[in-house]
């Protein structure tokens, strides 16, 4: 059965910042929430596949239907996302060894996945094998411009402490659990290589808004608490819990779509016919 899901499209006023406030330390929150009013803009033909779904909280915050399938390889998040409603089936895998049969699915969609696996190019491959020809497939990943965007590294390196700055970037690299910061350029190859043939991409989340997340890290660690001992990351839901830091998070979420500087990009592919 062939569907068209537009993600949250016909609610132009849905407060996707809020949403994701609510339920995420505000770091992440102002990113996802940024991210998921960007899919709007797509029409996304079903059957989809959502390749890394983690915990489903992205696909219910974005879309007003659930996703056909969501796919993930760790137990926990695929045990919530069971839960969460954002599917219509949420299944336990490897995204370098699909258990679907070729041509599968109209459309894709990757959330902030492809830059955690070390080996993409199966995974890729795979992609595209599942993917019908001309099926198009939408992802989003930080680039080339992401650890040269850090406030603390590019400190060290105006003080002439270089050495520090390039022990900063791999240290944040290594938190963030990035195996990957590329270049549109190293992603057009990739990509065709597996099949693909981007159709367009933008950077997007300026440095100023990475500065936030980045900041956001450590003036946000009470929310790990938080999370391991009552199992959410905020306590109280509330706005007016949020009051002292609203400002700065919707100057972050209303910043243009596209900055040519931005730290992170979308990009729109399409499989090869």
């Amino acid at each position: 059965m062939t569907s068209k899901i537009r993600a949250s499209r016909n609610n132009k006023e849905r407060d996707y910042l809020w949403l994701n406030l609510r339920e995420l330390p505000y770091f992440r929150a102002v990113l996802r929430a940024v991210e998921a009013r960007t899919y709007q803009q797509f029409d996304l033909q079903g059957p989809i596949l959502d390749l890394g779904c983690g915990d489903g909280q992205f696909v219910t915050t974005a879309f007003d239907e659930p996703l056909d399938v969501g796919l993930d390889p760790w137990t926990g998040p695929v045990h919530l996302a069971g839960k969460a409603g954002g599917h219509r089936l949420v299944i336990q895998g490897n995204g370098a060894d699909l258990p679907f049969a070729d041509a599968s699915f109209q459309s894709a969609m990757s959330n902030s996945v492809l830059e955690h696996i070390p080996e993409l190019d199966p995974v890729l491959a795979e992609m595209a094998r599942v993917l019908n020809p001309g099926a198009i497939f939408v992802f989003c990943v930080p680039n080339h411009q992401f650890l040269e965007n850090l406030s603390i590294s590019n400190f060290f390196d105006r003080i002439h402490l270089r050495f520090l700055g390039d022990a900063y970037r791999r240290f944040f690299n290594l938190i963030s659990r990035h195996h990957h910061c590329d270049s549109p350029e190293v992603w057009e190859e990739r990509l065709s290589r597996a099949g693909f043939e981007i159709e367009r991409y933008w950077h997007y989340f300026s440095p100023r808004a990475l500065h936030v997340l980045e900041w956001g890290h450590y003036f946000g660690l009470p929310t790990v608490f938080n999370h391991f001992l009552f199992n959410r990351w905020i306590l109280v839901p509330q706005r007016w819990n949020f009051s002292v830091i609203n400002p700065l998070m919707n100057s972050v979420y209303e910043e243009d779509v596209e900055q040519p500087q931005g730290s992170y990009t979308f990009y729109v592919v399409r499989r090869k016919e």
